[in-house]
This record gives structure tokens, sequence and C-alpha cells, in this order.
């Protein structure tokens, strides 16, 4: 009985341990660097873009491929049906001139080169390498939205963390001014009705913390989610804005350097250079297609062996082969069309992506410069409002303020902090944005 008693206390021990275990692993600690490294990791968005351009490089192998020879096996085998053999009839007798052979096998190699293709192989070479070029840059694309999208979560959660303490400082802080208002009372200093007000707003804080709590959930599970791990993961925030006033190019460096940089403009622009290369595929059949073929027979019987023969014989041909489009219908000419039409197209949409990027630019580098304003402004107001909750504090301990007084300079403290975090927070997030936005 003693045995079974030990044996449960270790199954229970284990349990419990491994329960910790279990539960040590699920919180992360993470700077915004390991954020960005797991979300790269992790996405299959990203795994999903990256096999589109091992797609796209393959089809530039195959591609190129059909510009060298190729070579091709055939053989087959027939069984025919009986019929009277040819046969010459003479003053000699009769001779049969082709017996019937009734198993036939045939085999045959032959190799092929094209020599000109009115340049249709040069141009389709050349679209494929373009579009892979612009499927890879599809693919930095969608790297740099997803380490934006990471940062922007992780600045939510370290906000909304920030959030949650200037809360939690300030139920700390009404709960300390309720016990003075109480030894106030007692003596005869305050009254029952301004009691009243600070547990009123004490319910008001506990209401408010109750929200910072959720937020620093609900941002939380947004981090996760978008670095693909487990939604339940506690995340413990590494990194802390050092509110560092990066100092970024003059607004005309920065458009350049974001047509230079920016994986859209350059996806954009090899798409254009793959529709140059598609006007010279429709080109290419107003011009001769010339080709070099040969071929080697290995067949029982060989039809152009006479007479015919029971056995295996080999032959051969080769050539140049030579054609050309006389009448179409100008079906050429409206393909030609089309893909000049679509160049047309591809260039526009390049030059209005240019225009879009640099509103983009010059938004965010207007909002990163005003971040910068209010953070000074939030410092200072955080600042004048703890030396006025100070000062109303001491006031009110010794009966010369008001209870609205103390609730006012609490309010205007909070109210200063929030306004704080919020600055640091969206000059992070405007950074980072603008970052994005000249493709760093």
């Amino acid at each position: 009985m003693s045995i079974k008693i030990r044996f449960l206390k270790f199954v229970f021990l284990f349990l419990i341990v491994s329960f910790q275990i279990s539960s040590a692993q699920e919180k992360l600690k993470l700077t915004i660097e390991h954020a960005v490294e797991i979300g790269l990791q992790n996405s299959k968005t990203l795994h999903a873009s990256s096999m589109k351009v091992k797609s796209s490089e393959a089809k530039v192998k195959e591609v190129f491929a059909s510009r060298l020879p190729s070579i091709k096996l055939s053989a087959s085998y027939r069984r025919l049906s009986e019929v009277d053999p040819f046969s010459i009839t003479t003053p000699f007798g009769t001779f049969n001139i082709s017996p019937s052979i009734l198993d036939n096998y045939s085999s045959q190699v032959s190799i092929f080169q094209p020599l000109f293709t009115g340049f249709r192989l040069v141009g389709s070479n050349d679209a494929a390498e373009h579009t892979a070029k612009a499927t890879a840059e599809d693919y930095n694309k969608d790297r740099s939205e997803l380490v934006y999208n990471i940062k922007n979560s992780y600045w939510n959660l370290y906000k909304a963390n920030e959030i949650k303490k200037v809360a939690d400082e300030n139920v700390d802080q009404i709960k300390a001014h309720l016990a003075d208002a109480r030894n106030l009372m007692n003596v005869g200093m305050l009254t029952q009705n301004d009691l009243l007000k600070l547990e009123v707003q004490l319910s008001d804080a506990l209401y408010k913390q109750v929200d910072a709590n959720n937020s620093v959930q609900l941002a939380m599970v947004a981090l996760n989610n978008v670095m693909s791990i487990s939604l339940d993961t506690e995340i413990e925030i590494a990194s802390a804005s050092t509110v560092s006033t990066k100092i970024f190019e003059d607004l005309n460096k920065l458009v350049a350097s974001a047509y230079e940089n920016r994986p859209e403009i350059k996806a954009a622009d090899y798409r254009a250079k793959a529709s140059e290369a598609g006007v010279t595929i429709a080109k290419s059949s107003w011009y001769p297609q010339i080709s070099l073929f040969g071929n080697y027979y290995y067949s029982k019987p060989n039809q152009r062996i006479l007479p015919t023969r029971n056995q295996f014989d080999g032959t051969w041909d080769a050539g140049v082969s030579l054609s050309m489009n006389i009448w179409d219908w100008l079906t050429t000419a409206h393909q030609t069309e089309q893909a000049e039409a679509a160049l047309t197209q591809a260039s526009d949409m390049l030059g209005a992506l240019k225009d879009n990027v640099t509103l983009e630019v010059t938004q965010n580098y207007l909002n990163v410069n005003q971040a910068k304003q209010k953070i000074e402004i939030s410092e200072l107001a955080v600042k004048q409002a703890e030396e006025n909750l100070r000062v109303t504090s001491e006031k009110f301990k010794s009966g010369l303020a008001l209870t609205s007084d103390a609730i006012d300079a609490e309010v205007a403290l909070l109210v200063a902090k929030w306004n704080h975090t919020n600055s640091v927070v969206d000059y992070e997030l405007a950074k980072a944005r603008l970052e994005k936005s000249i493709g760093q």
C-alpha cells in the first residue's frame, strides 16, 4: 500500500514539474529583432512567396532549354493482318516481290535544333528572366511588409504595457489619496461627499485598469499571430523605445532612395522590361523560322529498303527546314498591337507607382517630424503634471486643497503620461513606416 502511495506522489510531483516547465516554455522574452527573426522563419505567406520565386527561376531554365538541341526517342510494335504477298507471274513461274511480314518493329531517334526563330526564343528568355526578377522583388516586398507588421504589433504591445503601468500607478495613487482622505475625515477636515468623490474616481480608475489589462492581452495575441506562434504564448517585451531622434536625409534624397530601393518599383520596372520582350515575341512571326533536324531509323522491316526484308535495318536522314507565315489575316499585327499596349500599360503603372511612393514618403517624413515634436511637448507636460500633483498632494494632506483639486491633478498626470506613451510609440511606428517606404 505504501509503495502505491509513493508512486502516486511521484506521479503527482512529475505532473506539477511538467506543468511548470511547460508554463515556463510558453513565456517568451523578446527583443524587436528577435521577434522579426521568428516571424520571418514561421511565416507561411513568406514561404509561399519564396515558392513563387523558385517556380519563376525554374521557368527561366525551362525557356533557356528550348534554345538547345532536343533529342527524342520513339519505338513501336504493330501486328498486321494476313494478306497475300505481292507476286509477279511470268512464263518462268510466279515470283514473290514483297513478302507479307506480319510483325513490324520500328524505332527512331530524332534531333532538332532551332537556328533562327525571328528572335522569339531570345525574347522568351528575356521575358522569363525579367519576370523571375520581378517575382523576387515581390518576395522582398512581402518580407518588408511582414517586418513592418511585426514591428507595428511589437510596439503596440509595448504601448499597451506602458499604458497598463500608468493605469496601475493611477490606481495606487488614488488609493493613497483615499487613505489620506479617510484620515482627514476622521479628524473632521473632510466631508463624506469628498470621500465619495475619491471612491468614484477609484472605481473609474479600476475600470480603466481592466481595459488596460485586456488591451495587453489583445496586443499580445496580435503579435503572436503575426509571428505565427501559439496565440497563448506569453510575451515579455525586452526592447524599449530610446526616443532616439534618428536623423533622416533631405526629403528629395529620401524619395530618390525609395525609387532605387523599393521592391515594388523594381518589380514594376522588371515587368515593363518583360513587356518589351513580349513585343519582340509577338513580332517574331514576321520572320522565317529556320531549324536543323536529323533522324535515325532502326526498323524491321525498314520501309526504305526494297525489297522488304524481315530483319532490322538502319537508315538516316538530315536537313534544314524553313517555314514562314505568308498570310494569317493580320494575326501577327494584332498580337503585336496587344503586346505594345501591354508595354504602355506597364510603363504607366510604373509611373503611377512612383507618384504614390513620392506621396507616401512625403507623408511619412512629415509624420516623423511631427512625432518628434509631440515627444518633446509630452515630456514637458509630464514634468509639469508630476510637479502639480506633488504640490496638490501636499496641500491636500494639510487640508489646504479640495478633493476636486487632487482629482484634477491625478487625471492631468494620467492624461499626460498616456499622451507621452502614445507619442513615443507613434514616433517608433512613424519611423518604421518611413524606413519601409524608402526601402530600408
